[in-house]
């Protein structure tokens, strides 16, 4: 647990710097200079990455069950990963209605997805892992959309073939996820 609890430090850790604006972001950027602070960003990451990886893994072997979820959470775990799909490929699809309206997809398709997966699950580790993601997103959410405002972004409105685009992408990918993709990385096959 404690490779777990590490690797989600070091990995929200470095994804956090910009949530309570960007003076700790602009020290480091300035103290070590764009190139080493990608590079430490992006060992940190990968590092913080892998021990959380490695970590959840060893504790789903001697899972410690705080609740058992009912079985119907998990069909709202499908219907949510399938949004947090659809979420994700607005990320890639440029000019859909889903980012012009929700201005950040990525930080919504964490908070869907981890939140799908703590309906689903009662495990101390789906707790730690999960729950972190979650309150991670919601507070980077929060913080990336004061900083638009601050700034005064403006996003492109979306048109009806890119949204489209956009859900068939994220259907696709979801049934490709739920049917196969999932076992073979996570070793949990969801779709028996």
């Amino acid at each position: 647990m404690w490779s777990l609890a590490l690797g989600l430090f070091l990995f929200l850790g470095t994804h956090a710097l910009r949530i309570r604006g960007d003076v700790m972001r602009d020290r480091l950027l300035a103290r070590l200079g764009p190139r080493y602070f990608k590079t430490l960003y992006a060992l940190t990451s990968a590092l913080g990455f892998f021990l959380l990886v490695y970590g959840f893994g060893i504790a789903r072997e001697t899972p410690v069950v705080l609740w058992t979820p009912p079985p119907a959470m998990k069909h709202v775990a499908y219907l949510l990963t399938l949004v947090a799909m659809v979420l994700m490929a607005a990320v890639y699809v440029p000019r859909n209605a889903f980012k012009a309206k929700l201005h950040h997809p990525m930080i919504l398709s964490v908070k869907t997805w981890a939140l799908a997966h703590l309906l689903a699950n009662g495990t101390l580790a789906h707790l730690l892992l999960f729950g972190s993601m979650l309150l991670w997103s919601i507070f980077l959410f929060k913080a990336s959309r004061a900083r638009d405002k601050l700034n005064q972004v403006v996003y492109t409105p979306g048109n009806k073939a890119s949204t489209i685009l956009t859900l068939e992408i994220g259907i696709a990918m979801w049934l490709i996820f739920v049917a196969w993709a999932h076992g073979w990385l996570i070793g949990v096959q969801v779709m028996q």
